[in-house]
């Protein structure tokens, strides 16, 4: 869980503003003196401040993926038009010959 905290802090770049830096980097510092001692409860509380502070995060990350995609796919769909549009354009069968001389 740490790890994946560090991971979407490296990666949010853009899509997470100063406050929400400093609290997913205060949940991972708490996560981390958490997990040197053996109390459950305070290791649970620590992975749901993880959770609470990299969510809106990750979400701003999967929206601005999905937009980027969806461009995309528009950007695509117009190029497969264009070339559907351009003509002399053979479809042909083709069989395989197998030359059963080699050496």
């Amino acid at each position: 869980m740490i790890h994946a905290a560090k991971k979407t802090l490296e990666e949010a770049g853009e899509h997470s503003t100063v406050d929400e830096r400093a609290a997913i980097e205060a949940a991972i510092s708490e996560a981390e003196e958490a997990m040197k001692g053996e109390d459950k409860d305070a290791i649970e509380a620590a992975t749901a401040k993880i959770t609470e502070a990299t969510g809106p995060v990750a979400q701003k990350m999967y929206a601005a993926q999905e937009a980027a995609g969806a461009d995309a796919a528009g950007a695509g769909a117009a190029d497969a038009e264009a070339s559907a549009d351009e003509g002399d354009v053979v479809d042909a069968e083709f069989e395989e010959v197998k030359d059963d001389a080699k050496p």
